[in-house]
């Protein structure tokens, strides 16, 4: 059984911080991709960024520059390192891994979500 699981939400002020992680775990064979998206109140889902086993990187334009994503390996985690956090960033963030349990086979699984919320 294959689990993802996001953590490090919360409440910080605008221009705050914070870093939030998502760990794949289970019967995983590989790891191709891990992205984060994020659920406004309104129910639109937007993507936020991606990385990939081989590192390479993508943002959405709205982020660029403020957050950053890396992944550790050893333990199937990637990061979300968020800076001068705004108003608009406060959503649910949701992490999809691009996971192959086996040889050959590529699934979606997604994470329940943690709250970042930015208010003074």
């Amino acid at each position: 059984q294959v689990r993802v699981a996001e953590s490090g939400g919360g409440l910080v002020q605008p221009g705050g911080s914070l870093r939030l992680a998502c760990t794949a775990s289970g019967n995983i064979y590989h790891t191709y991709s891990m992205e984060w998206w994020r659920q406004n109140k309104e129910g639109e889902r937007d993507f936020v960024a991606s990385i990939t086993s081989g590192g390479s990187t993508a943002y959405a334009d709205s982020v660029k520059g403020r957050f950053t994503i890396s992944r550790d390996s050893a333990s199937n985690t990637a990061y979300l390192q968020m800076n001068d956090l705004k108003q608009e960033d406060e959503a649910v963030y949701l992490c999809n891994g691009r996971l192959g349990i086996k040889p050959g086979t590529s699934n979606h699984y997604w994470g329940q979500g943690t709250q970042v919320t930015v208010s003074s």
